[in-house]
């Protein structure tokens, strides 16, 4: 249930359409539906703006696939991150309509809506090939939320020039993410040479002093690069809703009254 559906339904009511009966039978499950094993969030489309997303770490492929499916029975489209392989490949198994992303851990019900007409772009750019998976977790998913993606690859600082060339690139771009990890230093140079929001997303690529990511995120969080965001250590998808909650307010003031 989300918005635009709840408006149809009421809607619907007051056009005689729908008797009341008929609307309390699809809007029982709000606030939640209680599955035993889960309390499946079917309110948050409508106070967030976007449906609630399955973690499956630590769930049971069976899990993740009741979990989507009563998703999927009150929205267009489903999302569940950090699947691994063998996990993605056993939901699969219960759900033809699923389709899984590898790069991005990403397993996904429905498809994925275009990109409104002149709608802002996000880029995702990533320091080193190594951190890909992480930015494909944000690109990926905010190609599912209908955003236009820019992304730029292997631009990390130990070749400062990369990132120079592919900055008229990025300009255009009203909002970008920066995932990095080794000493995470790039997100503060792209933060100190645009105008436009920058959200910095840590990996756990690098060396033992690294810390699994820790060295990273103090980097960011110390960046001199004033009004850089700094979400958790491989939170790719963190990273692409803070991008879906600023461009959600971008089209809010672009829209005509």
């Amino acid at each position: 249930m989300n918005k635009d559906r709840l408006i149809e339904l009421l809607q619907s009511i007051s056009q005689g359409k729908l008797n009341p009966d008929e609307a309390y039978e699809q809007l029982k499950h709000l606030p939640y539906k209680d599955l035993g094993f889960a309390r499946v969030d079917h309110h948050r489309a409508i106070r967030q703006g976007m449906p609630e997303v399955i973690f499956c770490s630590g769930k049971t492929s069976e899990h993740i696939a009741s979990i989507a499916k009563e998703l999927r029975s009150a929205n267009s489209l489903v999302v569940a991150t950090k699947a691994s392989e063998e996990v993605a490949a056993e939901v699969l198994r219960m759900s033809e309509e699923a389709r899984y992303f590898p790069s991005a851990r990403i397993v996904a019900w429905g498809d994925f809506p275009q990109p409104e007409p002149n709608s802002p772009k996000v880029s995702v750019i990533t320091a080193g090939t190594a951190d890909l998976p992480i930015a494909e977790e944000a690109a990926i998913y905010l190609a599912a939320s209908g955003v236009a993606v820019e992304k730029i690859q292997d631009v990390g600082i130990a070749g400062v020039h990369r990132m120079f060339d592919a900055l008229p690139t990025i300009q255009n771009c009203a909002v970008h993410i920066v995932v990095a990890g080794m000493d995470g230093a790039l997100p503060g140079l792209v933060a100190g040479l645009v105008p436009q929001p920058v959200i910095a997303v840590p990996t756990s690529v690098g060396y033992g002093a690294s810390f699994s990511g820790l060295a990273a995120l103090l980097t960011m969080l110390n960046s001199c690069s004033a009004g850089l965001t700094v979400v958790n250590i491989d939170n790719g998808f963190g990273g692409a809703v803070a991008a879906l909650r600023l461009v959600s307010v971008l089209r809010t003031a672009v829209r005509p009254a």
